[in-house]
C-alpha cells in the first residue's frame, strides 16, 4: 500500500486518483501507525516551504517522513515534496528543512528570458538511469508549477534537469529517495508510467 502523507497543503486528490487509474492502492493520511505499515510513501506539496515545515512539525510527520527513508522504504517526494528534503531553502529565509539531502532551496531570478513562476510544460532530460524512468523517453515533457529550485551539494543525486532560462535539477534519485519538481499527477501519459513503476519499485 501506498500512504500518501496529508499535512494539510497539496493536491492530494490528484496524486490519490493517479495512484489508483494505474492500479496501485493507496492511502492519504497523517496516521503515524498507517505510515509506517505502508510499503511505499509519497510526499507530495503545493505551497511555501515554511508553511509545509510547520504543518509537518503540527501533525508529527517528520519522524514517520524520515523513518520511511531511514529504513529503505521507496520513497517518492513531488514539488514541494521535494524541496522540503534539502538542508534549507532561501523562501521567505532561510528555513531549515528536513535535511535527508543536503543542499540549498533557491528563487529563479525573474529576466527576460525567464518567468517566475515557472508554469506549464517543459522537457525533462535524464541525467542517469533512474527505475522510475523506465519506458519514458528522454525529453518528453512534464507539467512544472514552482518558483523556486532545489541545488544538491552532490552532483550524484542528480536524476534529471530542466531548462527555463537556466538549467536546473527537475528530479533526485538517492537510494530509495526519488524526488521531482514537476508533478507526475499532472503530466498525463508519462506521469502515470513514473507512478506505475514507483508503485512496482522495491527501492
Amino acid at each position: 500500500m501506498i500512504a500518501i502523507i496529508d499535512y494539510g497543503m497539496g493536491n492530494l486528490r490528484s496524486v490519490h486518483k493517479a495512484c489508483e487509474v494505474v492500479g496501485h492502492r493507496a492511502v492519504v493520511t497523517r496516521d503515524r501507525r498507517v505510515i509506517d505499515e505502508a510499503s511505499h510513501v509519497v510526499l507530495p506539496g503545493v505551497g511555501a516551504f515554511g508553511d509545509c515545515m510547520a504543518n509537518l512539525e503540527r501533525y508529527g510527520l517528520m519522524e514517520p517522513i524520515l523513518r520511511a527513508i531511514r529504513l529503505g522504504k521507496p520513497f517518492l517526494g513531488i514539488c514541494l515534496g521535494l524541496q522540503v528534503l534539502f538542508t534549507e531553502s532561501e523562501e521567505f529565509g532561510p528555513c531549515k528543512g528536513l535535511d535527508v539531502v543536503a543542499g540549498r532551496v533557491r528563487r529563479f531570478s525573474a529576466g527576460p528570458t525567464i518567468k517566475v513562476p515557472h508554469i506549464g510544460w517543459n522537457q525533462v532530460h535524464f541525467q542517469k538511469p533512474c527505475p522510475l524512468f523506465e519506458g519514458i523517453a528522454d525529453g518528453a515533457d512534464w507539467y512544472f508549477v514552482h518558483s523556486y529550485f532545489v541545488d544538491p551539494l552532490d552532483e550524484g543525486v542528480v536524476a534529471s534537469r530542466t531548462t527555463h532560462g537556466i538549467p536546473f535539477v527537475s528530479s533526485i534519485w538517492k537510494d530509495n529517495l526519488v524526488a521531482c519538481q514537476f508533478h507526475p499527477e499532472k503530466s498525463q501519459t508519462v506521469g502515470l508510467r513514473l507512478i506505475k513503476n514507483f508503485g512496482a519499485w522495491d527501492g
